[in-house]
């Protein structure tokens, strides 16, 4: 399974040759979360050249998010906002990326493996489809209005938060979709899900307990990691995010982390020395400490 990830800013990891088998050009990863176990992986790619590979089948599920860029994914041409996503076992068409186009690769249940094939090849599993989305081009949804993007513990939606689904897998429950929080939307209780939970931040920015959230930072946590209370900033924000099953809000409230003990040899007796400051780690080489709202 893929490890906890919380919380990095991509700026910060290095660049690896992209994993693009079949394909004709130059491309470059960087790893937001890898499972080494099955090769599902969270990547942000960046194409340095024109790009092009022929039809085929992917081991894994596969996801693109066009952040900038063109992709042509057959005869369907998307810009920023663009989404394809090809379930295990579906034909991918011919797909061509311009050079400087930047995406969000998403691997689910399998490695980097292709195939090429085309729409006579027998692997291909008729009873699922490419989908294409142009999420620019689609309507934000309150969750009230019966959306099945996050539930409290008694099956009512969270409100004060927005989506537009991109796929969701109907008998898994397996979506990924982008996600809306208004300004200083504020939900209290530490929170846990009974499935995974992923996010790359597009817009704004967004208080928790492990960080503040901006454009570019990421988290990969495994079901049942607590996490909470949550504040949005007063531009709200927007991410892309992904569940491998519907996302259940379990609530746990009056929750405390507190460190207590006596000094040793440090205080106002030792000269040189200073008082630490609780909870408060370095998150990243690029933005600094956490933003801790609790600390600030």
């Amino acid at each position: 399974m893929r490890p906890h990830v919380e919380l990095i800013d991509e700026k910060d990891l290095i660049f690896h040759t992209a994993e693009l088998m079949g394909g004709t050009g130059t491309a470059r990863q960087r790893n937001l979360s890898y499972d080494e176990e099955d090769g599902s992986a969270s990547l942000k790619v960046h194409f340095d050249t024109d790009w092009s590979r022929p039809a085929g089948i992917h081991t894994a599920q596969t996801e693109w998010y066009v952040l900038e860029g063109e992709v042509k994914i057959g005869d369907e041409v998307l810009k920023e906002g663009g989404y394809w996503c090809t379930p295990k076992g579906v034909l991918c068409p011919p797909l061509e990326a311009k050079a400087g186009t930047v995406i969000l690769l998403f691997r689910e249940y399998g490695d980097w493996q292709f195939t090429e094939a085309d729409k006579n090849a027998d692997f291909v599993r008729p009873d699922q489809e490419l989908v294409i989305k142009r999420s620019n081009e689609m309507d934000w949804i309150d969750v009230v209005d019966g959306s099945p993007m996050r539930f409290d513990l008694g099956g009512t939606p969270v409100p004060g938060l927005y989506i537009k689904m991109l796929y969701r897998d109907k008998e898994t429950g397996f979506y990924t979709r982008l996600i809306k929080a208004k300004p200083n939307w504020r939900e209290h209780p530490l929170a846990h899900h009974p499935v995974f939970e992923e996010a790359y931040t597009l817009e704004g920015s967004f208080n928790f307990n492990f960080g503040e959230m901006e454009p570019g930072t990421y988290f990969f946590r495994p079901a049942l990691v607590r996490h909470g209370d949550f504040t949005a900033g007063p531009e709200g924000t927007v991410w892309i995010l992904r569940c491998d099953g519907d996302l259940v809000d379990w609530y746990t409230d009056n929750a405390r982390m507190e460190m207590h003990g006596d000094p040793v040899n440090w205080g106002p007796e030792y000269p040189h020395t200073e008082a630490p400051v609780p909870l408060q780690p370095v998150r990243s080489r690029s933005i600094g400490p956490m933003k801790d709202p609790y600390y600030s």
